[in-house]
């Protein structure tokens, strides 16, 4: 008899939403993969309005659990918010003091199709040098279009969603793919891959740790792939996310610090700069100009400038491969997520500017 691998499914519970919940469990009911071999662990972030969502959970999903109609469910309640890296990793902490064999993360506002797990765990299992695997997200309730197909990795540190809100029916995709990176809300990693190479980065907090875990693992000789016939529905909101601009922007420049070699910031300085002073020009347009002056603020702290260079410290021993290899998974414009955000400036002169800078520079003179 075949043994299935033992997977944890981490579920993030913040945003107090009953349906978000509904929708998981009925999701987890039709479950093709073996119910003996996977565990439920929901990991609840209290919220700061609402407080703790664990109710819910105890009267609507723990019965079900007993019953055997979905997998064993286990509860995480943190008594602060540890945000999404945090959050996430107590759950595989779980997962790998019980044995598993796989993490599942699994976001608050998504739920993925019966037969989501066996593809991912069949692309994983055939080939040891990948090191994490997205499914194939797909907006919902709008299910023909895409949310995302891998994430894309700009060569300035900003990441976001491949063909968005594409037609699925008009893109063409392999079984396997290779990505820039792999986003957070719907991925699975080997326990081994975690136990020897770590997690989330805790310090992120939220927004772009998906990028940095995603540039760790490539740095160190592994593959980051989308494996189409897994699916994952996302009820994405946009606006809820761009209303972060902290952490993105703060999170941007530790990427950077952390993973370019300080050449590599030396040849693009002639774009970053212009670059800043168009996000100080975007900040003032959308109302984030406070924001954008915390992240100013955050960065000339000595003491937390020496948490990433102390990071950067370790990656930069650890790397197996270059500067140059890394810009090959990088793309050149920035494609905003909604139309409600689109500027024309970004469009038809930042992005062009930045493609021919790419083209001619990073790659004409990047050799390290």
């Amino acid at each position: 008899m075949k043994q299935y691998p033992k997977i944890a499914i981490v579920y993030l519970l913040f945003y107090h939403n009953e349906s978000y919940v509904d929708n998981v469990v009925s999701a987890l009911k039709r479950l093709t993969y073996p119910k003996d071999r996977v565990e439920f662990i929901v990991v609840a972030n209290p919220h700061p309005e609402d407080g703790s969502f664990v109710h819910y959970i105890e009267d609507t999903v723990i019965p079900l659990s007993e019953k055997g109609e979905i997998p064993h469910t286990t509860i995480i309640a943190n008594k602060e918010n540890l945000g999404f890296a945090g959050g996430n990793n107590k759950g595989s902490d779980w997962a790998i003091e019980h044995g598993f064999d796989y993490v599942f993360f699994h976001n608050n506002d998504g739920f993925f199709a019966a037969n989501a797990l066996e593809p991912l765990i069949e692309v994983l299992e055939a080939e040891k040098t990948i090191g994490m695997a997205q499914s194939l997200m797909l907006l919902h309730p709008e299910t023909e279009l895409i949310n995302s197909t891998g994430n894309a990795f700009h060569y300035l540190g900003f990441g976001y969603s491949n063909d968005y809100r594409l037609k699925i029916a008009d893109v063409e995709l392999p079984k396997v793919k290779e990505i820039d990176y792999a986003s957070g809300a719907a991925l699975l990693v080997r326990t081994e891959m975690i136990k020897k190479h770590g997690s989330w980065d805790h310090d992120f907090f939220m927004y772009h740790e998906d990028l940095e875990w995603g540039l760790r693992l490539r740095s160190l000789g592994y593959k980051v792939v989308l494996v189409r016939d897994s699916v994952f529905y996302h009820q994405y909101q946009f606006a809820r996310s761009i209303s972060k601009f902290y952490f993105m922007e703060r999170n941007r420049w530790a990427v950077m610090i952390m993973y370019l070699k300080w050449p590599t910031w030396m040849l693009l300085l002639p774009i970053l700069i212009p670059l800043e002073l168009g996000l100080w020009y975007f900040s003032w347009r959308n109302g984030y100009m406070a924001k954008r002056v915390e992240v100013y603020k955050y960065w000339m702290k000595k003491e937390n400038r020496a948490i990433w260079l102390k990071k950067r410290k370790k990656i930069q021993k650890e790397r197996l491969v270059s500067d140059r290899f890394l810009m090959k998974h990088t793309v050149t414009g920035i494609h905003f997520q909604d139309e409600s955000v689109t500027s024309p400036l970004v469009t038809y002169l930042a992005n062009p500017v930045m493609k021919v800078y790419y083209w001619i520079i990073v790659r004409g003179l990047l050799w390290w």
